[in-house]
């Protein structure tokens, strides 16, 4: 695989970088300490075609590939992490499944407004217990919906919804639906309070007879399963960049940290010690950019890339974890404080070893490519 990027990529690259350092990066403290939903920054990313990176021109996207919209996650996540899964999350987990499945009826209807950036979306899969006891009865031209979703990102700012529900009981089928912000019978809970990607909210969805018509089935019915499982291996994808964004910003603040930093009458850059700790960081993390690399060319192919993007969402979470716990302990006890970004770099770094799966799915996920039962 060649990730050597092309002049057009380069340049929409260094466009991310620059508005990510020139407007994401300054709110990024803000948007922590007040769980404040970056919408600053979002309508400029969403001015440069950054909601909606990988998705035809046609539908207002940037035109763009995957490895490009990886790498452009990664950008974000460098200066803010809550943007960068609020990006991710809207294209890769809402928008995806309906530039995938969806009828040109809904593209019309919902790709477009997602992709310009004019509405965020979320996808609903996770419940309280293992499985979906969400269900969806027919009556009529319209399902009635009932059940709860837990721990949904970009819940309180979302205006379309991809969400799955039961629909044949006796064969335990799951069917996608499109529901939109303000249906009948759909609410949205309270804003957890979190550790870390503090931007992004994450609530329950409620949904009591809600009622949604049978042309907002995504895909065709009982195809839910599949429809859920190859968004969750895109998302993975976005999950994984991510994290390769928050190691790489907390590496090279705790770079410019120990630069500057007087001991002694020197740099402690200059001590061995912690130049062999800095080169082992920025090679572990190399590692899990070409990793994330790997697997959206492989996206990009159309090849089977399910267990590759498990591989490095599962490695560069490590690696993000690995690194801010570094970072904060090179900035010794500012680390420590919140007037330094370290210490939120390293709340932020927890939830990729979590969301889209935790580590050990995704271990099942990578054991079970290999057949090794």
């Amino acid at each position: 695989m060649n990730f050597k990027f092309l002049e057009d990529q380069n340049q929409f690259l260094k466009k991310v970088a620059e508005i990510s350092k020139e407007k994401v990066a300054p709110m990024a403290a803000i948007v922590d300490k007040e769980a404040k939903f970056p919408q600053e920054s979002i309508n400029e990313l969403a001015k440069e075609q950054i909601m909606g990176i990988p998705f035809d021109k046609k539908y207002g996207g940037a035109g763009m590939d995957n490895l490009t919209y990886a790498a452009s996650i990664e950008e974000i996540s460098k200066c803010c992490a809550s943007t960068g899964v609020i990006v991710s999350a809207h294209t890769s987990l809402c928008a995806w499944p309906i530039y995938e499945y969806g009828t040109e009826m809904q593209k019309e209807k919902y790709l477009k407004p997602l992709v310009t950036g004019k509405k965020i979306g979320a996808f609903g899969w996770t419940e309280a217990e293992a499985g979906t006891k969400t269900t969806a009865i027919k009556e009529g031209n319209n399902y009635i919906i009932n059940g709860k979703k837990v721990l949904i990102t970009n819940s309180h700012e979302a205006d379309i919804f991809v969400i799955f529900a039961k629909t044949d009981f006796t064969a335990n089928t799951l069917t996608a639906f499109i529901v939109e912000k303000g249906a009948k019978g759909f609410t949205v809970g309270e804003a957890e309070e979190k550790m870390g990607v503090r931007g992004s909210s994450t609530a329950e969805l409620y949904f009591n007879n809600c009622i949604v018509s049978e042309e907002n089935i995504l895909g065709n019915k009982g195809e839910g399963l599949k429809v859920a499982m190859t968004t969750l291996n895109g998302g993975r994808i976005g999950v994984a960049a991510q994290a390769v964004g928050i190691a790489q910003g907390a590496l090279n603040a705790a770079i410019d940290y120990v630069k500057n930093r007087m001991q002694m009458g020197h740099p402690i850059s200059h001590h061995q010690n912690i130049q062999f700790v800095i080169a082992e960081l920025q090679t572990e993390i190399d590692a899990a950019r070409l990793m994330t690399y790997r697997a959206a060319a492989a996206k990009d192919s159309n090849e089977d890339y399910g267990y590759m993007a498990s591989m490095a969402k599962l490695f560069a979470s490590k690696i993000a974890m690995k690194t801010t716990t570094e970072a904060v302990q090179l900035f010794g006890g500012n680390g420590y404080s919140k007037k330094f970004p370290v210490e939120r770099m390293m709340r932020d770094a927890k939830v990729t070893e979590i969301y889209e799966g935790t580590s050990e799915v995704q271990k099942v996920v990578i054991a079970g490519h290999m057949n090794i039962k």
